[in-house]
């Protein structure tokens, strides 16, 4: 390996996760009394989360099972590591302590106040998205990271894709964040810190690029990955959305979101 080739994948990886900054630094434009803002951001972000699980992650992870696997069996793993992703994060969820579970506190009735008393369901969701994408991350750091070890034309096309994605993905972890504390340098940083975690993969890459093929651990990954996504987003970001503003504003949102991915993805295919 070139030391130069292994800097510019690097470089590469680094630039698409501190996309998430960029999201959390947009994110602060808006009032902070703006329960709508909020509402739409978080339906925008549940359906970039769906969207991208579904239309990409799950099938990338069947095609690198596919690699080890007859078609069938792939799919059957694909499958049931998807839900065991969905176990792992309701697990977690599970186990939070009742004072910290959305499923435990009572509906509210306006925003966070004038005075900036903190709303923990929103922190809560805040760091849960944070966790969900940097999950999400480390698989698309280590995927930047070899894809362009391998073909620079499409490591290039790969980070510019996880870039933009990952700008929405920033706004999903800074508003909610920001609407608890009324912190902007804490949620952006917490974004900032989300999509940092793409530089782990790159190591990780970079540690297994010459040793041994990461098909099926990638796979793997991705397919866990899928699941805690979905879990996030149908448990977390819509009933959020749906509690701070109006059912068809969050829904807009989602398909906000979902319309964004597509153009974008059928844009760089």
């Amino acid at each position: 390996m070139l030391p130069s080739t292994v800097i510019t994948a690097l470089t590469l990886t680094l630039f698409a996760g501190l996309s998430t900054g960029i999201g959390g630094l947009l994110s602060m434009f808006q009032k902070r009394s703006s329960s709508r803002f909020l509402c739409a951001s978080l339906g925008f972000s549940a359906g970039v989360m769906v969207y991208l699980s579904f239309m990409e992650i799950l099938p990338e992870a069947l095609h690198y099972l596919e690699q080890y696997f007859s078609p069938t069996r792939a799919g059957v793993m694909n499958v049931v590591i998807f839900f065991l992703g969905i176990l792992v994060i309701g697990l977690i969820d599970r186990f939070v302590p009742s004072q910290d579970n959305p499923h435990e506190i009572p509906d509210v009735v306006s925003l966070v106040t004038v005075n900036q008393q903190t709303d923990p369901h929103l922190m809560r969701t805040g760091i849960l998205s944070a966790l969900a994408i940097a999950i999400h991350n480390l698989p698309e750091g280590l995927a930047t990271f070899t894809s362009y070890m391998a073909d620079p034309q499409i490591g290039i096309s790969i980070a510019i894709a996880v870039a933009i994605h990952n700008i929405p993905e920033g706004i999903a972890v800074a508003v909610p964040i920001y609407f608890a504390t009324g912190n902007r340098m804490k949620s952006i940083v917490v974004a900032l810190l989300s999509g940092l975690s793409e530089m782990l993969g790159a190591v990780l890459g970079l540690a297994l690029f010459s040793f041994s093929n990461t098909d099926l651990m990638l796979g793997i990954v991705l397919a866990l990955t899928a699941g805690v996504m979905i879990y996030i987003s149908f448990d977390e970001l819509l009933p959020t959305a749906e509690r701070y503003g109006k059912h068809h504003l969050a829904i807009y949102g989602v398909l906000g979101g979902m319309a964004v991915m597509a153009i974008s993805l059928l844009m760089l295919a």
